[in-house]
């Protein structure tokens, strides 16, 4: 049996991809779990954004929300919502967006509108966008982290709210977006990448104790795989120990 569980190695494995110094805006959920961990290890100088308008926020538990007022009392700077989009985000200024999502397809495109049926009349109503289509236009960069599942991991998205690489290459330029697109999307079974080529998610690597027929059976298309996907190192003891001692902090939230 792992010390672990596998969110906690999902969390970990996408924490690292953070590099100090760098600024994120960051998803609420998983993402900013992952960025937390990462400013608390390995990274203490990355600027934390979020969509609110706080700017280097530095907070000592996990945000419950982007409203959480954590996150503005420690906060370098907090402006308006419209600024943060309009001078930080889609003029390229933020390196890394952090997103999460309830479908994800093989070009790494990513709902959090609808599932099901059609926009007037879904299935399930998602709670939306939000700032997640700028992040996915304009950021420098993309990270997802997401639960691979057959519900998740989606043929073809039910309705698109971020553009990954839209049907392939060219895509984005042809749609005029400038940020970079994903470059990784990280799950509870391992690392998906998208191909130069094709932009085709390629899994890349496989978290301890994972198979590629688990992954592959996980997914909802043809899931290309890496001749040889690399191994995922373990969460270290530190790691461990500070993101369960950032997830002991949602309670101490809730009770404010």
């Amino acid at each position: 049996m792992a010390d672990w569980t596998a969110d906690e190695m999902m969390t970990v494995a996408a924490a690292r991809q953070l590099r100090d110094g760098t600024a994120c805006f960051v998803g609420i959920g998983l993402p900013s779990t992952a960025a937390n961990l990462a400013r608390a290890t390995h990274a203490p100088n990355l600027v934390l954004i979020y969509e609110s308008g706080c700017l280097g926020a530095k907070p000592d538990r996990l945000p419950l929300s982007i409203g959480d007022g954590v996150l503005a009392d420690t906060a370098d700077a907090v402006v308006s919502v419209p600024e943060v989009f309009n001078y930080w985000l889609q003029p390229g200024r933020i390196d890394v967006g952090f997103l999460g999502a309830a479908q994800l397809d093989r070009y790494g495109n990513i709902n959090t509108t609808v599932v099901g049926g059609d926009y007037d009349t879904p299935k399930v109503r998602l709670p939306g966008a939000g700032g997640a289509p700028e992040i996915a236009a304009s950021c420098g960069e993309v990270v997802v982290i997401v639960r691979q599942d057959l519900r998740t991991f989606t043929e073809r998205v039910d309705f698109v709210t971020s553009v990954g690489y839209g049907t392939g290459p060219g895509d984005r330029e042809r749609l005029g977006l400038r940020g970079g697109g994903p470059r990784m999307v990280i799950t509870d079974l391992g690392v998906l990448e998208p191909d130069p080529v094709t932009r085709e998610l390629t899994l890349t690597h496989l978290h301890p104790g994972v198979t590629r027929e688990q992954a592959r059976a996980a997914t909802g298309w043809d899931l290309a795989v890496a001749e040889e996907p690399a191994a995922t190192a373990p969460p270290t003891a530190h790691e461990l120990a500070v993101l369960r001692a950032l997830e002991a902090t949602k309670s101490d939230g809730r009770r404010q």
